[in-house]
């Protein structure tokens, strides 16, 4: 199994969207980025886990647990001119964007970025480094570990 932290922003898919959704299941469309694309299409399986991020916002930090439930497959928002994702030269035939749906597993406490950042155990967390604005980063064991473990049982303490 692999980690992973998945961004959003709330005021496109939020953590509470999710949980409305049927099954609790949503495309993670939208990503124009080709490394986050071939994290989904080549190392992404079902039953990886992914930390739910909310970017882009007031509050940005990790939000919840979703899980990877499907393999990657075409992101339909490339073929829809009235998307903001569309893209002229994908076809489908030929597709140039990818999702994976994820399900939600919990929502979590808010751990912030403040929260990550002043960590010493993830100053190699890869979201954390220098000029790093993917959607989609692997996330080290360990750093899981620690982020379950100790931070979230730490927001979750009354």
């Amino acid at each position: 199994m692999r980690y992973w932290l998945m961004k959003s922003e709330p005021s496109d898919c939020s953590i509470d969207d999710l949980a409305a959704m049927p099954d609790q299941t949503v495309a993670w469309y939208g990503v124009r980025n080709y490394q986050a694309r071939n994290f989904m299409r080549d190392q992404m399986t079902p039953g990886d886990q992914a930390f739910f991020y909310h970017s882009n916002c007031a509050q940005p930090g990790i939000v919840g647990i979703v899980s990877i439930s499907s393999l990657a497959y075409p992101d339909a928002t490339q073929f829809d001119p009235d998307s903001r994702y569309f893209d002229p030269k994908a076809t489908r035939q030929t597709p140039r964007w990818l999702n994976v749906d994820v399900t939600l597993v919990r929502k979590t406490p808010l751990v912030s970025l403040a929260a990550l950042r002043a960590e010493p155990e993830l100053e190699t967390l890869r979201m954390l480094q220098k000029g790093n604005r993917l959607s989609i980063t692997p996330v080290d064991p360990a750093h899981w570990k620690f982020i379950t473990s100790t931070l979230m049982a730490a927001a979750d303490a009354p």
